[in-house]
């Protein structure tokens, strides 16, 4: 369960295995069923979430009831709503399983403890979150900037995994068009391979 978790942190920081066994009793091991909410919109969120096996997303719900999809995070990746998660204020986020997920979750102050006891474990998160930063950024310059199909094969590029396991009309929300013009566009794509 958490061969996945210690190779991602070696690929970043330099742990050992008596280190990494005590990191893991920080975690908490939680498996959702499709469709289960990880976090909830006015709640606050108490874990930051490493995905070992199945998929996320976050979204919010505007007024009219439209979903707005920001991440999807598949194997290897972290998932939380970080703005609420460190300032212990309500999410305006939900978080719910896109597939069964099994995960490793850990609260901040465990967060925080584990950091402590294991230094390397700072440098880790520390580019975790400078590399979130910066795709976020990245994404809101080309959101405004780029076309719908530029948008699209941007998708494809950042979560090439999840093609095949997203429902195209929540690929269209991420990419934020309508989901007849994400068909139009992936015919376009396809023609020109």
């Amino acid at each position: 369960m958490f061969d996945l978790l210690y190779n991602k942190i070696r690929a970043f920081s330099k742990i050992d295995e008596n280190q990494f066994d005590h990191l893991k009793t920080f975690f908490v091991l939680k498996k959702l069923r499709k469709r289960q909410y990880l976090l909830q919109e006015g709640d606050v969120c108490k874990y930051q979430a490493f995905v070992d096996k199945g998929l996320l997303r976050s979204y919010t719900v505007d007024e009219k009831g439209n979903e707005h999809i920001l991440q999807f995070a598949s194997e290897g990746w972290w998932m939380a709503d970080l703005s609420s998660y460190l300032t212990n204020e309500p999410s305006f986020l939900n978080i719910d399983a896109l597939e069964d997920v099994e995960l490793l979750l850990i609260t901040k102050p465990s967060w925080e403890q584990a950091m402590k006891e294991i230094p390397q474990l700072e440098h880790y998160f520390r580019i975790i979150i400078q590399n979130h930063l910066v795709a976020t950024q990245k994404r809101l310059m080309q959101s405004l900037a780029e076309s719908a199909e530029e948008k699209y094969n941007r998708f494809l590029a950042t979560y090439p995994e999840c093609v095949q396991r997203v429902p195209q009309h929540m690929i269209a929300s991420y990419v934020g068009v309508s989901r007849e013009t994400l068909s139009r566009i992936r015919k376009q794509v396809a023609a020109r391979k």
